[in-house]
């Protein structure tokens, strides 16, 4: 199981498109240990604050509970030596605020006056990066049982399903950035995105883009190789897989600054690689769920949790 193994959770990042017009601000109020859960601590702050994520998200849920499933999770990750640095934290936040057209210091504001907090908001991002992991080890770990790998076994079920080997599209990409530096960002996002959109209409084919590149300022292009339609990133495939060969995706801005996808080339394609990606990918919603549901019920059986 790969990162296309998502747990249900990481479906919270998208509802929060319109925070801003939604941030409440919380008044601050003394934190008490509210439970612990194998010797970590819950406060009662860490509980306003989830309850605050969920006003941010319009949605009801159980703020206690999802904090103790929070610590299981972290704490299962530690166990198997899986380690998210500040880093992956701070990029992954970066995303979340790029895909939603903010600044970083627009996101952190949202999250202060909300009441959720960065620091809240970020640690429930290492939680499901980790836990992320978390589950694909553990499906490696159960895969390893059948004696089959995973190619075989995903054919061997769509067979059994009565169905044949898929054939998928294989693209050749490359990646064409125009860096703004975050200081930058501000005052030089419309002339780079105007710039990006100038080059975009001029792409024909990825040949010659590196010879044109060399002539402007902070642009980078990568080869991104070979890749099968069902690995293509969720917030670009819409846009590759409508662009034909040769022609170019519209102008997206992303945490590194302005950027484009060329098609190089397109082709479909069908083994036993294609069939393990199609049948995971349409299988991995379902499975993950089912996957995080069962391995956190053992783990609040085996855990020692303690209200106070």
């Amino acid at each position: 199981m790969r990162k296309y193994i998502l747990s249900a959770s990481l479906a919270l990042f998208v509802g929060v498109t319109a925070i801003a017009a939604t941030a409440v601000t919380t008044p601050a109020q003394a934190s008490e240990i509210k439970y612990i859960v194998n010797n970590m601590p819950i406060t009662s702050a860490d509980i306003q604050h989830r309850n605050a994520f969920f006003r941010l998200q319009r949605r009801k849920g159980d703020a206690a509970n999802e904090m103790i499933e929070q610590t299981l999770r972290l704490a299962e990750a530690q166990r198997l030596g899986i380690r998210i640095s500040d880093k992956q934290v701070n990029d992954a936040y970066a995303r979340f605020a790029a895909s939603n057209k903010m600044q970083l210091a627009q996101l952190d504001a949202v999250m202060a006056q909300s009441g959720v907090t960065k620091q809240h908001f970020k640690e429930f991002i290492r939680s499901q990066l980790a836990w992320n992991q978390t589950l694909g080890a553990r499906y490696r770990a159960e895969q390893s049982g059948t004696g089959l790998t995973s190619q075989q076994e995903a054919v061997r079920n769509m067979l059994k399903k009565g169905g044949s080997k898929p054939s998928a599209t294989e693209y050749m990409l490359q990646q064409v950035i125009f860096v703004i530096p975050p200081a930058e960002r501000k005052s030089t996002l419309a002339k780079r995105k105007r710039e990006a959109e100038s080059f975009r209409a001029r792409f024909n084919g990825c040949a010659n883009t590196q010879q044109f590149a060399k002539g402007l300022l902070d642009v980078t292009v990568r080869d991104l190789g070979r890749i099968i339609a069902p690995q293509l990133p969720p917030e670009w495939a819409d846009q590759i897989k409508k662009t034909k060969a040769g022609g170019a995706t519209g102008v997206r801005e992303t945490e590194r600054g302005v950027e484009f996808i060329g098609v190089c080339s397109a082709r479909e394609v069908s083994d036993d690689r294609v069939a393990e990606l199609v049948f995971q990918s349409e299988n991995a919603n379902a499975g993950a769920d089912e996957l995080g549901n069962k391995y956190m019920d053992e783990l609040k059986k085996k855990a020692k949790i303690v209200q106070r």
